[in-house]
């Protein structure tokens, strides 16, 4: 070190005189030196040192300019960032790409663009009419949204909270003449006291019951009217002779063969006979609609399980579905699908729309036929097998299950879940089990404790009925009606206790 500073110290024959214009420019270096002892500053170089002082000159250059760099990045994007220039740039190019956003160098670009026109003599004029620009279409998105709001769900395009899931409601039809009005309101009764989904009930019913029925539901309390809607139709058919379908079998019943050009808002439906008697949920038999292949449109339980007593295996004169036919009084039908599907048939090879193939059958067939439209529900199924889905007997358990002996297993196991009280049995002595179920469910006050008011009456009065066929096997009609009204009990006492423990 100390040989160095000798070196620059002491003349060389390589060392030049500082000019007078050049002596700033040898001072700023970092190695100029000052000879004491003369008049004007000399510069001693050595060719090393020459390259030394280039390459950190450069060295220091280079970080100055990056730095530099960053703190016009910083100024631009921390100032910047809410000025309505560059909010306009940032639109422009979202305008332009689609909703992709801009390469940073073109968005550099444009600001630095933008800036340069705001530094000039218009900029805050420009400013201030882009942030008016600005205010008025938060304005107008404002307006826009309150808009969207008022229209359908369906119809917002871009909703901006997360909607619930629309609720499933149930569909349940019922068709009711004659002196059939209890009988009715008590199969509603039984539908709305274990389910646990909303029903909305379409009630078919000739014109002098149809005011009875609005009074009647409306004398319900509102804890049971929040959990329905029902819409009250008059007895009508589409084609053929009305007064013709009327008299088929019983008054009215063959209206359910019209459900599905008359309910054409109606993706799926449940339709049940005045009388039957829900032992469970509604929502159970429902489910069984997910249960379909792509190509079932209906379901039905069997007319019996035993070959050798059933009524068409012995009797029918005419086709039928499978080895015993299928019983209408419970049909869950997917009324979009029967709406879409050509049926094959004995009369047209091409096949039949349902609406146009109900006359043209009843008409081939009316002479052989002695259930009505039950019948018919079988001619067209033995033709189309492949569209009936058949649910267990627990699901339509009529006196024909226990009035020869008991032959239907799945009540057996499970218990009762739909009680058809076919053959008038509700209102007569003949199988007292069904009119022990009936009346209890009818006289039951709403709101009362279902075990108290509703399962111990029923479970007292059994015991006068052991003297029958039907009345020795009590927990075929009991098990389920208990077990649903645990479940019952539990969702409405046990749920409401908890939270406050």
């Amino acid at each position: 070190m100390d040989g160095e500073k000798a070196l620059l110290r002491s003349p060389s024959s390589s060392a030049e005189k500082c000019e007078r214009g050049a002596v700033t420019k040898c001072q700023l270096g970092p190695l100029s030196v000052t000879r004491r002892h003369e008049r004007s500053p000399v510069c001693l170089f050595q060719p090393q040192q020459v390259a030394l002082i280039m390459r950190i000159h450069g060295k220091v250059v280079v970080i100055a300019v990056c730095f530099g760099v960053f703190l016009l990045l910083y100024f631009l994007g921390g100032n910047a960032a809410d000025d309505p220039l560059l909010k306009e740039v940032v639109q422009e190019e979202e305008e332009e790409d689609g909703n992709s956003s801009p390469s940073p160098s073109e968005l550099g670009r444009d600001v630095a663009a933008k800036f340069a026109k705001k530094a000039s003599g218009g900029g805050g004029a420009r400013a201030e009419e882009l942030l008016k620009r600005r205010q008025e279409e938060r304005a107008s998105n404002r307006g826009a949204r309150e808009t969207a709001k008022s229209k359908p769900r369906g119809r917002v395009a871009r909703p901006v909270t997360k909607r619930r899931r629309a609720e499933e409601v149930m569909h349940l039809a019922v068709v009711a003449c004659g002196n059939r009005l209890d009988e009715t309101l008590t199969m509603v009764k039984s539908a709305l006291l274990f389910s646990l989904k909303r029903i909305t009930f379409h009630i078919f019913a000739e014109d002098p019951l149809a005011p009875q029925f609005e009074e009647r539901l409306k004398q319900w309390p509102p804890s049971i009217s929040a959990k329905f809607q029902y819409s009250i139709y008059p007895i009508t058919f589409s084609v053929g002779n009305a007064d013709e379908w009327k008299k088929l079998f019983k008054p009215c019943a063959a209206q359910r063969l019209f459900l599905p050009v008359i309910l054409k808002d109606v993706d799926s439906l449940l339709y049940v006979d005045t009388d039957v008697l829900f032992l469970r949920p509604m929502d159970d038999i429902w489910s069984l609609l997910k249960s379909f292949n792509s190509t079932q449109l209906a379901a039905m339980a069997p007319e019996h399980e035993v070959p050798k007593i059933g009524w068409y295996s012995r009797f029918a004169r005419h086709p039928f579905y499978g080895v015993t036919g299928v019983n209408s009084g419970v049909m869950l039908m997917n009324l979009t699908r029967i709406r879409s599907t050509m049926f094959r048939n004995s009369m047209i090879p091409s096949g039949l729309s349902w609406e146009d193939l109900l006359h043209p059958l009843y008409q081939k067939y009316k002479n052989h036929i002695t259930w009505g439209d039950q019948d018919l529900l079988n001619i067209i199924f033995h033709y189309n097998p492949e569209s009936l889905f058949i649910f267990p007997c627990q699901w339509n358990y009529r006196p024909d299950h226990c009035m020869y002996g008991s032959n239907c297993k799945g009540a057996e196991e499970e218990g009762v879940s739909i009680l058809h009280g076919n053959r008038g049995v509700y209102h007569d002595d003949k199988q007292p089990a069904f009119k022990v179920v009936y009346d209890a469910i009818r006289d039951f006050p709403f709101e009362d404790n279902m075990f108290q008011s509703l399962f111990y009456p029923i479970q007292t009065k059994f015991l006068d009925t052991v003297n029958t066929l039907c009345g020795r096997i009590p927990q075929v009609f009991l098990k389920q009606i208990e077990k649903t009204m645990r479940k019952v009990f539990e969702e409405k006492v046990v749920r409401h206790v908890r939270p406050h423990k």
